[in-house]
């Protein structure tokens, strides 16, 4: 196959082929390539692997606005329909409650044995540090729940 037209008989030239191996190369190893890519299970899994978990926490922190939203109207909706005698009376025992929990907490503290403490501090400094992942697996779990009995309503 030349460039050269039907009518014309003559070899090609050193010259085009040379232009024709350096053509079929430069295919040859943009095919290989594309071959190469394909091959890489490894590569190809991780990148997949991080398109779902990306997918994943765009659709936890949907959800999770979802759930304050409706937490929000939620709270709204009961705050307007609560006579004030009872709301008043609802936030003194909510802090009193707070207060017996906050002397529960303070007791179980005195009580618990240090290499008790020492471990719960490591966990509550573990589960700070890796906060985004523990949210965006709460929210998981609570769609995975809310998705669940939305299911078993339709039965």
């Amino acid at each position: 196959m030349s460039d050269k037209p039907h009518g014309s008989e003559s070899a090609p030239t050193p010259e085009e082929l040379r232009q024709q191996v350096e053509h079929t190369r430069d295919e040859l190893g943009q095919t290989v390539e594309a071959l190469a890519a394909k091959a890489d299970v490894k590569a190809r899994a991780q990148e997949q692997a991080a398109a779902v978990k990306e997918q994943a926490a765009e659709k936890a922190a949907h959800l999770t606005d979802q759930v304050r939203d409706k937490v929000g109207q939620a709270t709204q909706l009961v705050k307007d329909k609560t006579p004030d005698p009872i709301l008043d009376k609802a936030a003194a025992g909510a802090a009193q409650v707070r207060d017996a929990a906050s002397r529960a907490g303070q007791l179980a503290a005195d009580k618990t044995p240090d290499p008790v403490c020492e471990k719960a501090g490591q966990a509550v400094s573990m589960a700070r540090a890796k906060r985004t992942p523990l949210l965006a697996a709460a929210a998981a779990l609570v769609a995975f729940l809310l998705i669940r009995r939305s299911r078993r309503r339709c039965r």
